[in-house]
């Protein structure tokens, strides 16, 4: 009987000490992680500001070029006399000329139209096409293919790159708000 009392006496002798050893550790830990987080408080608390640059902050740029040169003509120096400007000289469209660029507008319009249309369906091809080409396991050594892919994507971009130009030539024969949305 006295044996079963001295085993029974050492098994809660040794859970009582083990749970006094983790609650001292549990206090330790506490501790450090609560004066981690002060030691975090206070060094946010202590770092610089983070500084936002917005338009408003930030100092107006000097005139340049064109605006530059209306804006000192405008603002004559009391020393020099005011220069003269050269007035331009009106121009008049006769109806023949109106017709003219109007056709001549027209037709870029259509050149346009048409050249996008292209585009779009090589641009749908390249993505079939690369699809297909992708979607083969060995296409790392498949150099025609890529050969291929590369060479259709050049001919959008140099479709791209002429359509840009007939709409910057449109853009000089037409005013802006006259250009419909499918050419802007």
């Amino acid at each position: 009987m006295r044996h079963t009392f001295i085993v029974r006496a050492l098994f809660l002798l040794s859970v009582g000490a083990t749970f006094l050893t983790s609650q001292a550790v549990a206090q330790t830990n506490d501790t450090s992680v609560a004066d981690a987080a002060r030691r975090a408080r206070d060094k946010k608390k202590s770092a610089k500001p983070v500084t936002v640059i917005t338009n408003d902050t930030l100092p107006a740029a000097p005139p340049t070029g064109a605006i530059a040169s209306q804006q000192a003509d405008a603002q004559p120096n009391s020393a020099a006399t005011p220069a003269v400007q050269p007035q331009r000289a009106s121009v008049v469209e006769t109806p023949e000329d109106a017709s003219k660029k109007k056709a001549d507008i027209e037709a870029l319009k259509q050149e346009i139209a048409e050249k996008l249309a292209a585009a779009d369906i090589e641009q749908r091809e390249i993505a079939l096409d690369s699809d297909t080409f992708y979607s083969n396991p060995d296409h790392e050594h498949d150099k025609d293919g890529k050969a291929k892919l590369d060479t259709m994507q050049a001919d959008v971009q140099q479709k791209q790159a002429e359509i840009a130009k007939l709409k910057a030539k449109l853009a000089s024969l037409a005013p802006a708000e006259a250009l419909p949305d499918s050419t802007k």
